[in-house]
Formats: C-alpha cells, structure tokens, sequence
C-alpha cells in the first residue's frame, strides 16, 4: 500500500472502538482503513464482562469475532501496522506507518487507548489484568467475598477502599510507603475495618498471573486473591498530541457529545477519551464517532 491509496476514513486502532466506528461507516458505504498493532492493552485478560451476549468471553475473542464481522463490508480494509505520524489538515491528511507506507485520509478516527504505567513490583505485570484489577465492575463479581487489597495512597483512598467494599468486606490498603491519609479517612476505614499497611511491597506471589500472597520488605506474607491498583497512564499513541488536540485535566483527549476532539475532521472514541474503560463503553464511542463522521462527509 502506498500513497495512492486514499480512503475517506483512516482509523487508528483496531480493537472495539476502532471496529465499532469501522462498521458504522462500511454500513454507510464509506472507504475505511483500519491500522492496528496488535496489541491491547487487555491482552492478558482471562475473560470479559458486562458486554450483552458476550459476557465471560475473552477479550481477543470478542475482537476476532468483531473484526471478521466488520470486514465482511468490502469498503473496510485493515492493516497490521503502527502509525507514526501525520501530516496535513482536514480532508488532507497523509498518515505514514512505520514500516514507511504512507496512505490520505479525509477523517481521522483515533481509537488507541492509553498505556497503564506499572510501578517496578516484580509479579505485578504478569499479574494484570488477571488479579491485579482496576475496575470492580470488570472483574469484581470473579473476586466477591475474597481476600482482596487495594494498592493506592493518597485523598482518594478512603472514597475508592468504600465502594470497593461492595464486593468484599475482607480488604486491606497498601500504600507501598507511608499513609498520605487523612485522620479522618484513617478513622472512617477503620470503622469499616479496613486496614492500612504502609510497608513497601517487595513482590507479588502468583500462579500464572493469579495472586496468592502480597511479600513486603519486611519479610511479612499477605495472602489475597486480588489486589485493585489505580495507577497512572499515558497516551499509547502521540499523535494526537502532535497534531494538536487538547486533552483533559485527567490525561484523555477532549470530545464533544459526537466524539470530535479539538482538531477539525479528527475524532477519538474508546478509552483514549473516557474514563469508563469497558468493552461495551468503547464499542457504544465508536459507533457513535463514526455515525458523526458520516454526517461530516456527506454534509461536506
């Protein structure tokens, strides 16, 4: 594929945001390229949830599944590839990939995703995902009623350790360091019999990604069965930065109500621009950003 290839759409990102908007616009009988990496962010997710008809499917399957349905529409093309950079303006832009092709798009869809960033624990990688978690409506229901941590520190202990509570009352908070909390939420999760352990964690014990004990450096062994983490992340893709789109106080590109970030004839649609990172939530801004960018065009 070189630069004379042109599409009306050139999506970026191929997981369940990008296929969701591919779709809406192969129905729409628009030109479509798909570019893709390979690698999601959930690749070590056992199993999927609340996503209708789909629920305790993997992730990878739930994305076969969706990307032999999308290119049964032969408007749609897709690309194993990573975009570098882009060039031009709306209705004009040239995306290069890295292996030095080059293809015009008219509209831009961003769907990449954000990139976790992983505190240097050892175990803890091998861990995500599977029992090391981020979202009790993913993977809580899997870990009710069990030994469960949660590694955080700092004002927002108190409110997340709370609601985490709903799934299990058996929890303990890390801090991995000394306690940045407050006396009163220290009081408060002490009434709800929530424990804080402020030495550092040396590692995490674990079968194949599943956790068994949390070692500090003291030599002490915690047993558990999960443990949440709310870490911080990045953009898995720059160019939208490089383009110049805004972003959020909390690190996601900024959209309308239609997906449109602040660069005319770019949207962005998944978890890259929202802070509810779900199968579902991802497939729901892909439809929707490619049913905008379908009244774009044929409005142009």
């Amino acid at each position: 594929m070189t630069s004379s290839h042109s599409f009306d759409v050139v999506i970026i990102g191929g997981s369940y945001a990008g296929l969701s908007a591919a779709m809406a616009l192969g129905r729409a009988l628009r030109t479509v390229l798909i570019i893709d990496s390979g690698l999601p962010c959930n690749r070590q997710t056992p199993h999927s949830h609340n996503f209708l008809t789909r629920d305790g499917n993997t992730p990878a399957q739930i994305a076969a599944i969706g990307k032999e349905q999308v290119l049964r529409y032969d408007t749609v093309t897709f690309m194993t590839a990573i975009a570098t950079r882009v060039e031009g303006e709306n209705n004009r832009f040239t995306v290069h990939t890295q292996s030095g092709k080059t293809v015009q798009a008219r509209k831009l869809i961003f769907t990449t995703g954000i990139k976790d960033q992983l505190p240097a624990i050892p175990g803890l990688a091998e861990c995500w995902g599977i029992s090391v978690i981020h979202c009790p409506f993913c993977h809580g229901y899997e870990y009710k009623h069990e030994p469960t941590g949660i590694l955080i520190n700092g004002d927002k202990t108190f409110e997340f350790a709370r609601f985490i509570r709903n799934w299990s009352v058996q929890l303990t908070v890390f801090t991995n360091g000394p306690a940045t909390i407050s006396a009163d939420h220290r009081q408060a999760l002490a009434d709800r019999k929530i424990s804080i352990v402020e030495m550092p964690l040396q590692g995490i014990e674990h079968n194949k990604g599943y956790l068994n004990t949390i070692l500090l450096t003291d030599g002490t062994k915690v047993p558990l069965k999960a443990l949440y983490a709310r870490l911080p992340f990045e953009q898995h893709c720059p160019i939208p930065q490089q383009l110049g789109c805004a972003f959020t106080d909390m690190g996601y590109i900024q959209v309308n109500d239609m997906q449109q970030t602040t660069v005319p004839g770019v949207y962005a649609a998944g978890d890259n621009a929202s802070a509810m990172r779900s199968v579902s939530g991802a497939v729901a801004t892909g439809t929707k950003a490619g049913a905008a960018v379908v009244h774009e065009l044929v409005s142009a």
